[in-house]
């Protein structure tokens, strides 16, 4: 028998467990790509039903009910309305939360509705029973008439019960209901016969969404006009329609709701979540707990990571030192050991942080406290001009600043998402983490108040506090300068409190510390390669002239000392004399002013394409000009100017961190930007005022200091 492809719908409420049921029936099989003409995320991925048929599954982006507001609602509203010209489900799988059942009928219900063949998959069983919820689903099935499946897809119950379902449904084995949910045909009796005429396929409630929406759907202008005549004459008026519909259809659920199920007692004991929340939502001890938490995250990021980093950089080191020693002294070994292990070791040493950042903030995710932080935050971020569901996306800029632009778009006011936009890439992404630790670690002292305040976490934390104030404020001045008015909600469900699940994350950190060693590891890479030719070669003029100088003086060293100090001198006028060290001299006096010498300027022009780049392009420039005895820690330290003074004193460090903290060194932030505004407009303003701002803070810090 030929395999079979099925094309099934996932839709549901917002945190719903559709992303789990997702990742369960799909496994790796999955593929991430944006819906065509809009930049929304579109995850597909596939599944085997049975021996014969495969099933394609369309995440589709979560909504409350068929009526959209936002743009990724009005692409899940576009396919379930037969109106997406790329997708056309032949099941709708509906993911309901049995804990909030009523508000998530509603959804369900316009689904049926519309006759399609649907599958309902009941998550949150478990916390439904822990409210004093009690389902039955065999009388639910019956109420709704369609099959009603209870999952639980993080431990892969109920998975098989649903791929079954999905088959029997799209083998009509399960029919959509004769009768609809509420008599939608009366809502606008005239007016649905009138549509039903003009586009015969339609159900009763499609026709009602068609009078309401027609605009918005692929219809020659003869039935655009025609279905317009057919309100006017008709004195349809959507407003009253909807509302309405909504009233039909609670009243509907509340009748299902005495009939399949159990209510709790209004007046039995607060769950355990609510008691909890009672303390990490309140109004004093809510900030400071949430405070305590960021600064548990950072000294984290020093006190766990800090052996496997150590131990990365010790083994480069000798690893380098042994090929010195038994390499042939030609140029595909000076490009080996000073291009590819110098930007291998600026990649693979900043792995352990890099996971154990991502690994903390999802833990965060996946307890529920992630939402708490947005509830908490909501109120600050209305006085900048933002609202809560700003935090998710600038939280979510800690990690990388690309994904959290993009999940901007579930902020409903244009004027909050373009703000929210703006101030995002002031939060210090994962790029920036190993800049300020091979800094902090040069000039901040390991040093620990009253036995467990590291000073190194503690300025780790300060720079991370930096920008997001800088973001409130730049965001404060930047709401009179957009002149959008709309008006704002911010409505947040708060998840129930669940433990993480550790294995889940450590997949994911074991995926982000691959994305970061492939990603990003190849722009080191091939700008370390880059930088190991333009450090290593200059005019031949110049190279010429310093190569004879020093072979003068080497002929006339009586001992290895002098050989070995006069070596170091050659390597050192070399580096200033190639491409690299021109180019670094060029820009020189731009950044003099903030305590940055040539090879600092080198890093900054290098570190635009990512700003991790930094450690590599150090560790380069170091290599070729240092012996290769030391670590990369250990040659920074002793870097010294012409006139004989430390070149990373506290000032410039602390006058360096502040420029990562606030510049935009990223292309790829530029870009997403520029695709999320479709206009060169705003992100040519967020790299003015990002470098101006990092500059002249830069230049505050080194002169205060």
């Amino acid at each position: 028998m030929a395999a079979k492809q099925l094309n099934i719908a996932l839709v549901g409420n917002p945190n719903s467990g559709k992303s789990s049921l997702f990742n369960a029936l799909t496994g790796l099989n999955q593929k991430v790509g944006n819906f065509p003409g809009v930049t929304v995320d579109k995850k597909t991925g596939t599944c085997q039903l049975d021996d014969h048929t495969t099933a394609k599954i369309i995440d589709l982006p979560g909504t409350y009910s068929l009526y959209p507001r936002r743009a990724d609602e009005w692409v899940a509203y576009k396919v379930l309305m037969k109106a997406d010209s790329d997708i056309h489900p032949d099941v709708i799988l509906l993911i309901a939360d049995a804990s909030n059942l009523k508000r998530n009928l509603l959804f369900c219900s316009q689904i049926i509705d519309l006759k399609y063949p649907v599958v309902v998959a009941l998550t949150m069983m478990d916390i439904a029973r822990k409210k004093g919820y009690e389902i039955d689903i065999n009388e639910l099935e019956r109420e709704l008439g369609v099959p009603v499946i209870p999952i639980n897809p993080r431990k892969n119950k109920g998975i098989p019960q649903v791929k079954k379902a999905l088959l029997q449904t799209a083998r009509q084995q399960y029919h959509a209901p004769a009768f609809d949910f509420i008599p939608n045909k009366e809502l606008a009796s005239f007016a649905v016969d009138g549509v039903k005429k003009l586009v015969p396929q339609l159900s009763d409630y499609a026709a009602v969404h068609y009078l309401i929406n027609h605009e918005s759907f692929p219809l020659d202008n003869l039935t655009q006009k025609a279905i317009e005549h057919v309100e006017v004459t008709n004195h349809f008026n959507p407003v009253k329609t909807q509302a309405d519909e909504i009233v039909q259809r609670y009243s509907r659920i509340r009748q299902i709701m005495q009939q399949s199920v159990v209510e709790p007692d209004p007046l039995q004991k607060k769950l355990f979540t609510e008691h909890l929340d009672n303390i990490l939502l309140h109004r004093v001890w809510g900030y400071t707990i949430l405070l305590a938490v960021l600064f548990l995250l950072f000294q984290s990021i020093f006190w766990l990571a800090q052996y496997p980093m150590d131990f990365i950089d010790w083994s480069f080191t000798k690893l380098n030192s042994w090929l010195s020693d038994v390499l042939p002294q030609v140029w595909w070994s000076d490009l080996l050991t000073n291009g590819v292990l110098a930007g291998l070791s600026g990649i693979l040493v900043f792995v352990p942080q890099i996971m154990i950042l991502f690994g903390l903030i999802t833990i965060l995710e996946d307890t529920g406290y992630m939402a708490r932080i947005s509830f908490l935050s909501d109120r600050i971020m209305r006085k900048v001009g933002l609202n809560g569901k700003s935090v998710m996306p600038m939280i979510s800029g800690f990690a990388c600043a690309v994904p959290a632009i993009m999940s901007a778009r579930n902020i409903e006011n244009r004027k909050e998402r373009l703000l929210t936009i703006m101030v995002t890439p002031l939060m210090s992404c994962s790029a920036r983490l190993p800049v300020y630790t091979i800094l902090i670690a040069l000039v901040i002292p390991n040093h620990y108040y009253f036995g467990f305040l590291s000073a190194q976490g503690l300025v780790m934390m300060g720079l991370y506090l930096l920008g997001i104030v800088m973001a409130l404020i730049v965001s404060y001045v930047m709401k009179w300068a957009i002149r959008i008015q709309e008006k704002s909600f911010f409505i947040l469900e708060l998840p129930v409190y669940r433990a993480p699940r550790l294995e889940a994350r450590r997949h994911y950190m074991i995926e982000k510390a691959k994305i970061f060693i492939t990603d990003a590891g190849r722009v080191i890479i091939i700008i370390s390669l880059l930088l190991w030719f333009l450090s290593s070669y200059g005019p031949s003029r110049r190279m010429d002239a310093v190569d004879a100088k020093y072979a003068k003086l080497e002929q006339q060293a009586t001992n290895p000392e002098a050989r070995a100090i006069i070596d170091r001198a050659h390597k050192t006028e070399r580096l200033q004399n190639s491409f690299a060290g021109i180019a670094g001299r060029t820009i020189e006096p731009v950044i003099a002013p903030l305590g940055f010498d040539w090879k600092i300027g080198i890093a900054l022009i290098t570190s635009f394409a990512a700003r991790e780049v930094f450690v590599g392009t150090m560790a380069t420039l170091y290599s070729v000009d240092e012996s290769d005895e030391a670590t990369l820690k250990e040659k920074m330290q002793n870097a010294t100017r012409a006139d004989g003074s430390k070149v990373y004193t506290l000032p410039t460090a602390l006058s360096l961190m502040v420029f990562y903290v606030l510049a935009m060194q990223c292309m790829s932030t530029l870009a997403i930007t520029k695709r999320e505004t479709r206009s060169w407009k705003l992100p040519a303003i967020q790299f003015a005022y990002m470098t101006g701002l990092a500059y002249l803070m830069s230049f505050i810090v080194f002169h205060i200091f």
